[in-house]
């Protein structure tokens, strides 16, 4: 019951109308009503209330030094007064008090909704083979070592070995691959992974508590779970300003015999000015940030980056667009690259396959040659007709299967595109290879300068991948990484990352659902938030919306920035704490001037944190050239 009257007392309607009646208590004694003072009560009551119960809340539920709280400080001084009878500089601490928790509140309001998403990713069904029949049962009804079919296009619904089928499976949501990985009899499947062509007949390896799909749900949750809130500037303050205001109160009442001194000390030493800088610097920095496309969700994560000397990036949709192109044509015949990519695209393009769309992008606009005899065997390439002969497109045994071998000058072009992380699609007629069509998922081209900047800011940049090394190291290679972990998954970036933080501050960019985990466990968390999953932008701390990684040194210099006006505005804070505390000892301050003047304070400290949001940075104009 109590909670319930503390929360509606300290939203913004009730705050307000304290706000109103606080004003009108000191209007209307000044223009000839007196008894207009006592309207004050109205707003001890409403922002009152929930500062006391604040402060005896981190009393019993605090330890140590944090049972002192600035709540605690600013209690006893609305106290104090109320015991004077000044009701004005009893309300006006309380109602700064108020006003700076909610405008905090609003820099800290997190979504919870990103591991409902994930969960949600888990099939309810799966398709069971028994006695030669098939029905489909509830996920929790399957057992180890059941026979489960899967679909095309369908989710698999548990880990498991095809026993039977070939097709090839996209793994994005376990490993962010950006290319579907070819699956045969004897390979294993996992959980949340879709099957993209022909259908297979899996033995169960894992029920549905136990799969790589759950274990994901689960680390997100454990890290959501273990993840410490940073504690308020202002209340590590109060840990010290608390005893010392109370001591020079006392000393004050004591020398000089006058009580109303000592109370007006604890008036003007309270710290409304840190509880406001603090979320008025948060609020401008966020607003600032969200004009450049970078939402940041909590005043805690901007506060961290500023101390980041790690960046931990995921390769696929983070330094790379994730997308298939086609990177290079190489004729192995007298035939022009152009005359190659016409006919391979002619074949491709009936083909589903990612590579096979995209070899069809690349020529579009191309005049394409007629097909028939169209097949496509699912994981392994395609067969067509065209100008009367018969063509191969797929794997090197996918052509070996029609007796044709690759020559010298084929498999060295080969192993020079393995060697550079690229998927390759073998042309071949029924006697010779013809050519072969290298694809690449395309690298951002900030990547490189965004390393660079990064480097001149003392932050050393971490490649963490579910790709293979080959690839992950080419890439790497392209941008200037040198640290390049590879065959990463989920919870092997997890350990990565903790890993880093024992030596660090770490900061994860990644875009994917198997980035989450890893996203909650870094100290902070930025997720690409255009084409990234809406699990990783909700388990992130910062969502870049415009996809554009040239933002990561800016964030940096706003989160340095935002702290280093928070400090001054404490100084600031001090400074006139300093001299209202010296008056209010000589007597030249009574309760009413002296809240007048910590009003006045907190008003020049929130002036300087709200100058944030016009803050430029040096780096802008190439910002601005990217969007």
């Amino acid at each position: 019951m109590l909670k319930k009257l503390v929360d509606f007392l300290s939203g913004w309607p009730m705050t307000l109308v304290g706000g109103a009646f606080l004003l009108a208590s000191f209007i209307l004694p000044r223009v000839g009503y007196p008894a207009g003072e006592k309207l004050a009560w109205v707003c001890v009551v409403i922002c009152g209330i929930p500062l006391v119960y604040l402060s005896v809340r981190r009393i019993i539920h605090n330890k140590g030094i944090a049972k002192i709280s600035s709540a605690l400080l600013i209690s006893i001084a609305m106290i104090a007064a109320i015991l004077i009878g000044d009701l004005f500089a009893a309300g006006e601490v309380a109602f700064i008090m108020q006003i700076g928790a909610l405008l905090e509140d609003m820099t800290t309001e997190r979504a919870k909704k990103g591991l409902k998403n994930l969960i949600a990713l888990a099939p309810q069904t799966g398709r069971v083979i028994q006695d030669g029949r098939e029905r489909t049962v509830a996920v929790e009804q399957i057992r180890v070592a059941d026979t489960v079919r899967v679909l095309p296009g369908e989710t698999i619904p548990v880990d498991g070995v095809i026993r039977t089928g070939e097709t090839s499976v996209d793994q994005s949501v376990m490993t962010g691959e950006s290319l579907p990985v070819d699956k045969a009899v004897g390979d294993s499947v996992f959980s949340g992974t879709i099957n993209r062509f022909g259908a297979i007949d899996i033995e169960v390896t894992k029920v549905s508590g136990d799969s790589a799909l759950q274990k994901l749900i689960r680390m997100v949750e454990d890290a959501e779970n273990h993840q410490a809130s940073t504690q308020r500037i202002a209340d590590r303050w109060a840990s010290w300003l608390v005893p010392i205001a109370l001591i020079i109160a006392l000393l004050a009442w004591l020398v000089t015999g006058d009580i109303v001194r000592g109370v007006t000390v604890m008036v003007v030493f309270c710290p409304c000015a840190l509880v406001l800088a603090t979320p008025t610097a948060i609020m401008a920095a966020i607003g600032q940030a969200t004009k450049h496309g970078v939402i940041i969700k909590s005043g805690e994560a901007l506060e961290r980056m500023g101390g980041v000397d790690t960046i931990a990036f995921d390769k696929t949709g983070t330094l790379t667009c994730g997308r298939l192109a086609v990177s290079d044509v190489l004729p192995m015949t007298d035939m022009t690259p152009d005359a190659l990519l016409v006919l391979a695209a002619s074949a491709e393009r009936l083909s589903e396959h990612p590579l096979g769309k995209a070899i069809a992008e690349r020529a579009k606009g191309m005049p394409l040659m007629p097909v028939c005899d169209f097949k496509m065997q699912a994981g392994k390439g395609i067969q067509a007709t065209m100008d009367g002969r018969a063509y191969r497109l797929g794997s090197e045994k996918f052509i070996a299967q029609a007796s044709v071998q690759l020559d010298g000058p084929a498999r060295a072009a080969l192993e020079k595109l393995r060697g550079e992380g690229k998927a390759s699609v073998i042309v071949a007629d029924e006697t010779r290879v013809v050519g072969i069509i290298a694809l690449s998922d395309v690298l951002r081209p900030e990547a490189a300068d965004v390393v660079r900047r990064l480097a001149d800011m003392n932050t050393r940049a971490v490649l963490l991948t579910g790709d293979h090394a080959t690839a992950a190291r080419f890439f790497a290679s392209k941008v200037g990484l040198t640290d390049v972990r590879a065959d990463l998954l989920p919870e092997e970036k997890v350990q990565m990352v903790a890993e880093l933080k024992r030596r660090g501050t770490v900061c994860m960019v990644g875009d994917g659902v198997n980035d989450a985990p890893a996203l909650k466990t870094a100290d902070v968390g930025v997720a690409m938030g255009a084409m990234g999953s809406d699990i990783a932008v909700d388990a992130a701390d910062v969502a870049l919306m415009t996809d554009d990684i040239s933002r990561l040194p800016y964030l940096k210099w706003l989160s340095n920035a935002t702290v280093k006006t928070i400090r001054k505005a404490i100084a600031l804070s001090m400074c006139i704490n300093f001299v209202a505390v010296t008056l209010s000892v000589l007597g030249v301050l009574n309760p009413t001037t002296g809240a007048l003047v910590h009003n006045a304070g907190s008003c020049f400290v929130v002036l300087l944190a709200a100058l944030l949001y016009d803050r430029k940075y040096e780096g802008m104009r190439s910002i601005e050239r990217t969007d």
